[in-house]
């Protein structure tokens, strides 16, 4: 009799957590991390002058407040979902609008108190905006010119989140200028990939896939300038054979998926393309921090193993 009783009852709970996991894109939460790894390798010009405790608990914060965007993402495009998705969480009925409201509201209010306890006050005034940042594109720009701006600048501002918790250490060297380009550079990928995802549920647009294609380039072309900055030669085989086979999987994983999309732009190669290009992120932020820091670069792209693993169970875009 226990057994019966059991079985509906985890299985309920089962389709509860697997609803959540779908709104937050469970996938997408690993590409995080990755993100502030990267800002704290920028700032110290290799291995992060603070506690790993630190670090760990700012990078935890970036994938509260990136749960909290995606969250409130879906909870601002319940209606259009209904008629284009209605598979999603809250269109099928499995979490409430308002539940998602208030869980995005509630994990966005965490991240920047965890980012604020475990990076210090400027670690906190940056989490703050980048939750700004997450509440305006979500409240009011997602559907305008600025949308895609402000997407790419939630990325560009996770990244800073981790300059932040360096920047703050007093043993931090300062950096050089090319380092802060490089949120400038993931800001600018991110909004050209938003760009193309907004053609997803449309009949399908070339010219979006090219802009995702400028993107990747930009990224690809700001590595190269980047080894050339920190004056990376034949004799940093370790640095070139980490930051150098990141590059290429990175160039060649979103070249593929992006190629298809523009051949045959429609619903069906766009979605995968977009998901593999924020996948792809991960990727790309690892081989900048191999430059500085081959063994970070690994530790970052790590991330990618759960991420890709989620992602054949779980959308991304």
């Amino acid at each position: 009799m226990n057994r019966t009783n059991a079985t509906p009852s985890t299985a309920g709970l089962r389709r509860s957590l697997a609803s959540f996991a779908r709104l937050v894109r469970v996938p997408n939460l690993f590409t995080a991390p990755p993100d502030v790894i990267l800002g704290a390798v920028l700032v110290s010009g290799g291995r992060p002058s603070v506690p790993l405790s630190s670090l760990a608990g700012v990078a935890l914060a970036s994938v509260l407040l990136y749960a909290a965007g995606t969250t409130l993402n879906d909870y601002a495009d319940a209606d259009e979902d209904a008629r284009f998705r209605p598979e999603r969480p809250i269109p099928s009925g499995d979490v409430s609008r308002t539940r998602a409201r208030n869980l995005g509201i509630a994990l966005l209010g965490s991240g920047v108190v965890v980012a604020a306890v475990a990076g210090g006050p400027t670690t906190g005034v940056v989490a703050a905006v980048l939750g700004l940042l997450v509440a305006l594109y979500d409240g009011t720009l997602k559907d305008t010119p600025l949308g895609f701006a402000a997407m790419g600048g939630c990325r560009g501002a996770n990244v800073a989140l981790g300059m932040a918790v360096v920047a703050g250490s007093p043993s931090a060297p300062t950096p050089p200028t090319w380092v802060s380009l490089v949120p400038v550079v993931v800001a600018l990928y991110i909004a050209g990939v938003t760009y193309m995802a907004e053609s997803e549920t449309g009949a399908g647009d070339s010219g979006a896939v090219l802009v995702g294609m400028a993107g990747v380039g930009l990224a690809v072309g700001s590595v190269v300038v980047a080894a050339a900055a920190v004056g990376i030669g034949p004799s940093d085989s370790a640095t070139l054979a980490v930051a150098g086979g990141l590059l290429v999987w990175f160039a060649a994983w979103t070249g593929r998926d992006l190629l298809t999309a523009y051949a045959d732009p429609r619903p069906g190669t766009i979605g995968p393309a977009v998901g593999t290009c924020v996948l792809g992120l991960v990727v790309f932020n690892a081989a900048v921090a191999g430059l500085l820091s081959p063994a970070w670069g690994v530790v970052a792209a790590a991330f990618v193993v759960p991420a890709v693993g989620l992602s054949s169970a779980f959308d991304v875009s």
